[in-house]
């Protein structure tokens, strides 16, 4: 195993379910407060932020330079289906069965050493179900035009595999020295609904999509025979960040729930929710 970057703290927070939208806004506006530094004098220097999240109700996330005609936004609309962008390149994902973090840190760490960070710590979870996983070695996906419409079609170096099929997809945004990284480890195949979303034209048969997702990606129920709980991945992860982690971990924990059933924060990201 490489050497673990250096962090003072690692803070983690479980945000449950929320919609796409407020998803992808909540990491966009935490890579503003530690960059502005609110996060550095709220909870020290040189810390890190796990957050623990899902989706409700089910969403599809464009990349960040992805063309929205890619979708269809009727049928995604008929569906109860979201549509949101993310702050993260790559190509369309379709949220909704699926466990998925956001990592987030001021660090001068090269990308690639904090990608491969991430999916230590992954593996290391996964490991508690019993899921033997490894890296792939594959490069990164082809961009243009034959390029997949679903980010999780194509493998970067680092990725988690089973079996040779890839099992989290993630991707990563630095502006300065602030990266996020976010991901997805898919709980059962809904994911590769994502080809009923696409659009045909200039992007190939839907059918073609759904086939090439079944050969290339796995779900945790097909690995184990069941799907676990949420809050197994939750409980999980945690203890592979306090052994694999390299510092002390935090919980930043809910203080309840408000009227709706929605999680209450410390007014710290309480402010980051409102924003």
């Amino acid at each position: 195993m490489a050497p673990v970057p250096a962090f003072s703290s690692i803070f983690t927070i479980d945000t449950g379910c929320m919609s796409g939208e407020a998803n992808m806004a909540f990491d966009r506006r935490m890579m503003e407060a530690f960059a502005d530094g609110r996060f550095r004098r709220e909870f020290g220097e040189g810390s890190c932020l796990w957050r623990f999240y899902g989706w409700s109700p089910h969403a599809v996330s464009l990349g960040y330079n992805q063309d929205p005609s890619s979708i269809d936004r009727e049928r995604c609309r008929r569906e109860g289906v979201d549509i949101v962008r993310r702050p993260t390149g790559g190509r369309a994902v379709l949220h909704g069965d699926e466990f998925t973090y956001s990592f987030i840190t001021d660090s001068a760490t090269p990308n690639t050493e904090l990608y491969r960070y991430v999916h230590e710590v992954l593996q290391a979870g996964l490991a508690g179900l019993g899921v033997c996983s490894e890296f792939c070695r594959s490069s990164l996906p082809v961009r243009g035009a034959s390029a997949p419409v679903a980010c999780f079609a194509a493998s970067a170096r680092h990725e988690l595999q089973v079996d040779g099929r890839k099992l989290v997809g993630s991707a990563q945004r630095r502006s300065g020295r602030v990266l996020l990284q976010h991901g997805s480890l898919p709980f059962s195949r809904r994911d590769m609904d994502i080809s009923r979303f696409v659009m045909e034209a200039g992007e190939g048969d839907s059918l073609a999509v759904r086939d090439e997702l079944a050969r290339k990606t796995v779900s945790l129920e097909e690995i184990l025979g069941y799907i676990p709980s949420y809050r197994r991945l939750v409980e999980l992860m945690t203890a592979a960040l306090e052994t694999h982690g390299g510092a002390r971990v935090v919980p930043i924990p809910s203080e309840g729930e408000d009227d709706s059933g929605r999680r209450s924060f410390p007014s710290f990201i309480q402010e980051i929710l409102r924003a």
